[in-house]
């Protein structure tokens, strides 16, 4: 009896100093301020990973990151387009509050010669934690603007917003940066400047005549001015076929331009090089190291090693390239004995784009169960995202989380693991992840989520945490082209209003807990809480949209429309090239 005693003893005193070790560790990391890695892909689908269920796709390097961490799987964005769905990750705010969110079919930066973007008198997390002693990067993808007023003033630039270090691409990958692509830039945007040109023209030479004959009186300062108008249009209206590449695919490395047009059969060499290099600069300094990849957008341009190496064609090659990039910045964490002490994230910006097609060839996302994808403001498809944790010691290893949570979370969680305070003179819709990954609480702090298509609320999201539903009810939704097809076949992508949209009134229910693809929508005669549950998100959008103040829109066509002054150029405009990379770069 007494040697079963002193073996009961021993064994949980074993277990005390276990459990007593395992605090110890977890409280000294978190004790220390930990490196800051964050991946995100470009229109990556939910379903394209495999530790997401793709069994077409080989993803290790993304799928080891989930089995050493934790794996969400209701990680929604904010929009369903890069422009606005960045400005909420970097801000930790619905994109409408900083004038980001777009009440036109604009709803994306078209030009790096446009005047909108990031407003200055935002607060990025790299501002936060350059505060905090932090070096901070962002190598990759930026498409928050660049100018606002003169081709060199970079208002919008990622180092007047925080970051350090910037070497990538201030706009965005599209088909006119590769040869022999079919152009991307919007097809009604080049009809309205060429009938804009052709208005002004024509108004140009009334008054010409008028003034000329005396029938009308017109100072030729006027008329001057409508001509310049005028010009401005039809340049644009031009450029728009010849000058994109020149113009919008270009690389910048801080302030300079290092290659005009881009070279891409070298971009990925070059990005992960990059990457690489400021992980090891930084190595005896605590760092933020934003990776945003400009995989897997279209063109879906593959180095030859990964070309026609998958099972999904394209696409595939494309996503493979990425999860290889991303083991090689992981192996250079571990090579300078960075990985324990490192907060690492990976994400998408949203869903993958379903209209993507080349013939019958698939060049966009899976989207896995979830019905609808890029552009989408409500569906599923377009929001639901990858969401990866892994800080080894401190987060949970091999769990996941279905709770719902948002890419603007991230902004608080990091800011608090970097020891800063949030700002107080303005709304922030994030909430701080770290209770919810290491297992404090059991539910997100997340009640009500407002999924925006541009400015237009179409669905919002209620997290009933005493029941576990997850309800969500669709205000509009879009018409799909062709009927049932669950996408926008021939109109890129799906609108926000207008004619192509439905509105529903009562809204389309769901309960997500039930019905995650959303295919059998609830009735009052189907769901005894039906409105209950309706009266309950209507008073929670009226609380919402009391929190909202008038900005100016970034994203008019004021803004967006591409003005010569504010064009990035290397050279001699507007025959802009230069290639400072020369042969400095190895291929893959």
């Amino acid at each position: 009896m007494q040697a079963i005693f002193l073996k009961t003893s021993h064994l949980m005193l074993a277990l005390t100093s276990s459990l007593f070790l395992s605090t110890f560790y977890v409280s000294a990391a978190m004790d220390s301020k930990p490196n800051i890695l964050l991946f995100v892909a470009d229109d990556l689908g939910i379903g394209d990973i495999g530790c997401y269920g793709n069994n077409t796709i080989r993803t290790p390097n993304i799928d080891r990151l989930a089995r050493e961490g934790v794996k969400l799987t209701q990680h929604i964005a904010a929009a369903p387009l890069c422009t606005p769905s960045r400005a909420a990750f970097l801000t930790g705010r619905y994109p409408i509050r900083s004038g980001m969110a777009s009440s036109n079919r604009y709803r994306a930066l078209q030009w790096n010669a446009g005047s909108g973007g990031l407003p200055a008198n935002e607060t990025t997390f790299a501002r936060l934690l350059q505060k905090q002693g932090y070096t901070t990067g962002l190598i990759g993808k930026w498409h928050q603007g660049v100018n606002c007023e003169s081709f060199s003033d970079h208002c919008h630039h990622p180092l007047n917003h925080g970051f350090d270090y910037f070497y990538g691409m201030p706009f965005t990958l599209l088909n006119n940066c590769q040869e022999n692509k079919p152009p991307e830039l919007d097809a009604a945007l080049q009809a309205k400047l060429w009938l804009y040109s052709q208005i002004v023209a024509l108004a140009v030479l009334t008054l010409t005549a008028g003034r000329l004959t005396g029938l009308i009186s017109v100072c030729w300062k006027t008329i001057g001015y409508f001509t310049l108008v005028g010009c401005i249009f039809f340049i644009s209206w031009y450029s728009s076929y010849g000058f994109v590449q020149y113009w919008n695919c270009i690389l910048m490395r801080n302030h300079d331009i290092t290659e005009q047009p881009m070279r891409l059969e070298r971009t990925a060499s070059l990005m992960l090089k990059e990457a690489v290099s400021f992980i090891e600069r930084n190595r005896h300094r605590k760092f933020l190291l934003f990776v945003s990849f400009l995989h897997v957008h279209t063109p879906l341009f593959t180095t030859a090693r990964f070309l026609r190496k998958s099972r999904h064609g394209l696409y595939g090659d494309n996503v493979e390239e990425m999860d290889w990039m991303v083991g090689k910045i992981l192996d250079a964490l571990d090579k300078e004995g960075l990985k324990n002490n490192t907060f690492t994230y990976f994400a998408s910006d949203h869903g993958g784009q379903l209209e993507a097609q080349d013939g019958s060839a698939q060049l966009g996302g899976w989207n896995g169960i979830y019905k609808g994808g890029k552009g989408m403001g409500g569906w599923e498809g377009g929001i639901r995202v990858p969401g990866i944790f892994r800080w080894p010691g401190v987060l949970p290893a091999n769990i996941a989380i279905d709770e719902p949570t948002s890419l603007m979370d991230i902004y608080p969680t990091i800011v608090h693991l970097a020891g800063g305070t949030l700002p107080q003179d303005r709304v922030i819709d994030g909430q701080n992840l770290m209770p919810l990954l290491q297992g404090r609480v059991q539910h997100s702090e997340h009640e009500f989520l407002f999924h925006y298509c541009g400015s237009y609320l179409h669905a919002v999201r209620w997290h009933q945490k005493d029941s576990g539903a997850i309800w969500k009810a669709h205000y509009v939704t879009p018409v799909f082209h062709p009927p049932g097809a669950g996408a926008c076949y021939g109109k890129g992508i799906c609108p926000c209003f207008g004619e192509g949209v439905i509105h529903h009134d009562p809204p389309l229910l769901f309960d997500l807990s039930r019905d995650p693809a959303e295919a059998k929508p609830l009735t009052a005669e189907t769901e005894p809480l039906f409105d209950t549950v309706i009266k309950k998100i209507r008073r929670a959008t009226e609380e919402h949209r009391r929190t909202l103040t008038p900005v100016p829109e970034q994203l008019s066509f004021h803004n967006i429309i591409w003005k010569p002054w504010l064009q990035p150029c290397c050279g001699t405009f507007p025959f802009c090239w230069c290639d400072k990379e020369g042969d400095s770069t190895h291929s893959l």
